[in-house]
């Protein structure tokens, strides 16, 4: 099989495309902890408490399903840049978390 990426670029290519996941991830994580804080400002004076758990919500959640996808891809869709997604549930794995997110 013919590859476009050079054996050389192929790990900085996969980090790139594992932040990429991360930063989609992380924008609808943050999107959610946004619309839960306004929402808990709303019904309360006290947001500020929470603000910790909403840093950690933003942040945090998308680690748990990035690692897990890399993990996957590493082990069953190694080739290129990962740039194609023909195994649908290792695609699923990082697309079910967003379309939670944006369910909530």
């Amino acid at each position: 099989a013919v590859t476009a990426v050079s054996p050389q670029a192929g790990p900085a290519c996969r980090v790139a495309q594992t932040l990429a996941q991360y930063c989609v991830g992380a924008n609808y994580a943050w999107a959610t902890a946004e619309g839960l804080f306004l929402l808990r400002l709303l019904l309360s004076t006290s947001g500020r408490r929470c603000l910790p758990a909403f840093l950690l919500l933003g942040w945090g959640v998308p680690v748990l399903f990035v690692v897990p996808w890399v993990v996957l891809r590493y082990l069953y869709e190694n080739e290129g840049c990962w740039e194609r997604n023909e195994k649908p549930e290792v695609w699923w794995l990082i697309r079910c978390p967003i379309l939670v997110a944006v369910a909530v």
